[in-house]
Order: C-alpha cells, then structure tokens, then sequence
C-alpha cells in the first residue's frame, strides 16, 4: 500500500521505447489481419478459459461452439466499446504534455491513433460475423453514452479501469488464445495483433495513471477509489444485461427449444463468464494487483475487495 511520498516522474526513456516499439510492429486490419479471410464456424472463437463453456454441461459439443461464437462476437465489441472511452481519455491526458515532454506526446498520439484503428477492426468484425450468424444479435450499450458515464469519473479512476483492461487484455491472450489451436485461425489472429500494440500501451496506462495519482491529495484519492468501485459496478450491470441478450439469442439459434430452467442456466452461465472475462480476470492478475496496491492504502483495498467480493 502506499507510504511513500516521492513525486513519481515518468520516464521519457520508456515513452521512447513505446514509440519505437510501435513503429516497429505497426499493422493493417485488411492487409495484416484479415487478409481476405472469413471466420471458421467449425471452430469455436474463444478458447474455453475465457468462455468457461465447461459450466455448461447440458449443451451438446455443437451448441458449446455455437454459444463460444455468441461469446467471440460479444468479446469484439465489447472491446470496441471501452476502446471508446479509453481514446476519449488519452487524448485528455495528451494535452498535458502538449508544451512539455514531446516524446510523451507523440507515445500517446500513437496510442489515440492505434486505439481507432482497434475500434474500426472490431465494427469490420461484428459487419463480418453479422453476415455469417442468424439475425437476432443486439450488442445492448451504447458505446457513446457508456463513454460519457465513465469519463465523468475521476480521471484517477478512468485511468486505473483503462490499465486494468489492457492488462487483462494481455493475460487473456498469453494464458488462454495464443495456446489454443481449436480457435477460428483468424479469431486468434485478430487477438494476435490486438495484443502487440495493448502491450505498449498498458506500460503508458501505468505512466500516466502514477503521473495523476501524484496530484491528489488523500481525500481526493479517496473519492477516486470510490469512483472506481462505481465504474466496476456499472460494467457489471453492462455484463448483467448483455447476459440476458445473449442468453435470448443463443436460444432463438441453437435449433431446439429449451425450458425456462435451461435458459435460466444459459444466461447465468454466460454471466459468470462475462463477469471473468472483463472484471475478476484483470484484478487477479499480478502486475494489476501490484500497481494498484502501491497506490492505496489498507482501508481502501478493503473497500474495493468487498465491492468485487458481490461479483463472485
């Protein structure tokens, strides 16, 4: 927890390292990703650590992979939608350095343009996928009104959620895409390259958000970690609803009637995956739970463990 009191000065040398990095490894959605590809619908889109389709032992093997399509397309735009708010605040920040540190400007103008370019990847995939699946998906938020709920927040809390979803970002991949090779290939790949740029900017997400921490004061720091219970409370009622959307969809494509009971055990299911995918995955992950911790103190954690406690 914190005790220490020395201003945090962020690195140029690691701006530079993430501007160089992104050169290096910069890609196109049609000429690197796509590549004139469509997905494979005899395999499933996400692996079975994030889909936690093991729960889900009344399903045959074809509407596990059916169900894991559903959850891949509801993944893409899920990440589509924080990638909204997640540019709208890295723009913000940006200003900060506009007449100061210009390497740190031209990182995070590299990270606006990359976040974009991911948010137009995910629209060409829900159009992709769309074309393919029955008709009947509803992607339920709005990206834009989600956008301006989180950005009132604290900037303290809107850079701690955006760290913590490019963390997690890269434990879904490393731990879980990468390694299965039952996936859509062009699934995985899409996550692929997704990952190569996020992991440049989770390492500015910390810069910037020990950067903003260094200006509160402990009451302000206090009130952003309730700013931050609230925008995880607000995902999970994002995640409670999409449950229910999919849930419905599943059903209505899957072929066969299903009882109130099945339908029930669907969208609690899809619920519990939801809620592991976009919230407890992040904050279990180590580098997440160390930055975090050396930012509050005891008292604070305690608030936020017990708000997360509900979710289990």
């Amino acid at each position: 927890m914190q005790t220490s009191t020395v201003t945090y000065q962020a690195d140029t040398s690691r701006y530079a390292r993430c501007i160089e990095v992104s050169k290096r490894i910069r890609w196109e959605i049609e000429k690197d990703v796509i590549r004139g590809r469509n997905f494979d619908y005899s395999h499933k889109f996400l692996p079975d650590g994030l889909s936690k389709i093991g729960e889900f032992t009344f399903l045959t093997e074809k509407e596990k992979r059916l169900l894991s399509q559903v959850q891949g397309r509801t993944y893409a735009n899920i990440f589509g939608l924080v990638e909204r708010f997640i540019n709208a605040k890295v723009l913000e920040v940006s200003r900060d350095h506009c007449l100061g540190d210009q390497t740190a400007l031209e990182a995070l103008i590299r990270f606006s343009d990359e976040e974009l370019k991911h948010q137009e990847m995910f629209r060409r995939l829900d159009e992709m996928i769309g074309g393919d699946m029955p008709p009947g998906y509803v992607f339920a938020p709005d990206p834009n009104e989600v956008a301006k709920a989180v950005l009132s927040k604290s900037s303290w809390a809107v850079l701690g959620l955006t760290c913590h979803i490019e963390l997690f970002t890269q434990a879904h991949y490393k731990q879980s895409i990468e390694p299965d090779e039952s996936l859509s290939d062009l699934f995985r790949d899409v996550f692929l390259f997704h990952w190569r740029e996020e992991s440049q900017h989770a390492i500015i997400d910390e810069m910037e958000w020990r950067r903003e921490d260094e200006r509160l004061s402990d009451i302000e720091r206090d009130q952003a970690v309730d700013d931050l219970i609230d925008l995880v409370v607000a995902v999970d009622g994002i995640l409670q609803a999409q449950s229910e959307t999919d849930a419905n969809y599943f059903c209505l494509i899957a072929g066969r009637v299903f009882d109130t009971d099945e339908r029930n055990r669907v969208r609690d299911g899809l619920l519990r995956a939801y809620r592991w995918q976009y919230i407890l995955s992040g904050v279990q992950e180590p580098r997440f739970s160390a930055i975090l911790g050396s930012l509050i103190n005891e008292q604070q954690g305690n608030r936020i463990s017990a708000a997360l406690g509900t979710l289990v």
